[in-house]
């Protein structure tokens, strides 16, 4: 299996990811990476490893930065986005992983994969570390104000995402609100509300803030304004405790200890953010990635594409427009 990985997405690049791309060949001997960036930054960060002859180089000269609009990356096609993006179009490449602008990743990954039919607007996701097992919450930033149905999408794609990566058989389904009542929040949370109710989805009503960190569900679903509000503030949390506890910390020799202990409630170090509903498998991992959050993205993608994901996908899609379901 052969995983395009944008060499040239992290604040530290292409270290973190030259890194991470050998920490995740030599976990799995199933998967080859491709490196796509500059050949000679690359080239000379590979340098610092033993010699993995699972891990390629494809030179893309062009770097799309966070500070570029989403737009840029479709005008520029020997970006390392592009060019990753296009190994999976043409077959060379089984999935993509980037850390470079979550906006261009977007765009590109719509425009070059397409939406599987059935996916109007397809939404960025990730899992929530909570007290008994991962939450995925989607939307997280791409679609900031949603109609119902498209709620219903999300939750649809985020439950076949938890059966097949986490081999949940029947995830529960939560939509995200300021209050349990079904009458609570706006117009299109209620008529969301309504639709899930009525689909074939294990839908156990609406969830709270906190109710994410109790796993009160499998799939938390929103749309993409609050989604990244919410990811926006969860990701400082373990960020904030250190800083709270540094002085017991080290007075007590225990601060190594519980700093990987507080690793467990980063969600990037669970993998990225997959882009559900679209035809291939794109994941976004955080620009601040280490080479264990890189290693934890291609872990994802390598097990979306065994199993099945988009092709589940496809088919439960065409089942729900049928009335199969």
């Amino acid at each position: 299996m052969r995983i395009a990985l944008d060499a040239m997405g992290t604040d530290e690049a292409p270290a973190s990811e030259v890194a991470g791309a050998v920490a995740a060949v030599e976990a799995d001997p199933d998967v080859h990476v491709v490196l796509v960036g500059d050949e000679r930054r690359v080239s000379a960060a590979l340098k610092r490893f033993p010699r993995q002859n699972r891990v390629t180089v494809v030179h893309a000269p062009d770097r799309i930065m966070a500070s570029d609009t989403p737009t840029s990356a479709l005008r520029r096609p020997r970006s390392s986005i592009n060019v990753g993006l296009r190994l999976q179009k043409t077959g060379e490449a089984d999935a993509f992983v980037s850390a470079g602008s979550t906006g261009a990743v977007m765009a590109a990954s719509v425009v070059l994969l397409r939406p599987l039919r059935g996916v109007d607007r397809p939404p960025v996701a990730t899992v929530f570390p909570t007290d008994h097992g991962l939450t995925l919450v989607a939307d997280i930033g791409a679609n900031i104000e949603c109609k119902p149905r498209q709620l219903v999408e999300f939750a649809r794609l985020g439950a076949i995402y938890m059966q097949d990566l986490q081999g949940i058989e029947r995830p529960r389904v939560g939509l995200l609100n300021v209050g349990t009542e079904s009458e609570k929040g706006t117009e299109v949370l209620q008529e969301a509300y309504r639709l899930l109710a009525g689909s074939d989805l294990n839908f156990v009503g609406n969830v709270e803030g906190g109710d994410i960190l109790r796993h009160a569900c499998d799939v938390a679903v929103c749309d993409g304004f609050t989604g990244n509000i919410l990811l926006k503030f969860y990701e400082s949390v373990a960020a904030f405790v250190v800083r709270k506890l540094a002085p017991d910390l080290r007075r007590n020799g225990l601060r190594e200890e519980i700093q990987d202990r507080l690793r467990d409630l980063d969600y990037a170090e669970h993998g990225g953010a997959p882009l559900l509903g679209v035809n291939g498998v794109s994941v976004i991992c955080h620009g601040r990635s280490s080479p264990r959050a890189i290693q934890a993205g291609i872990g994802v993608a390598a097990r979306a594409v065994r199993s099945g994901l988009v092709a589940h996908m496809a088919r439960d899609l065409a089942a729900a427009r049928e009335g199969r379901l």
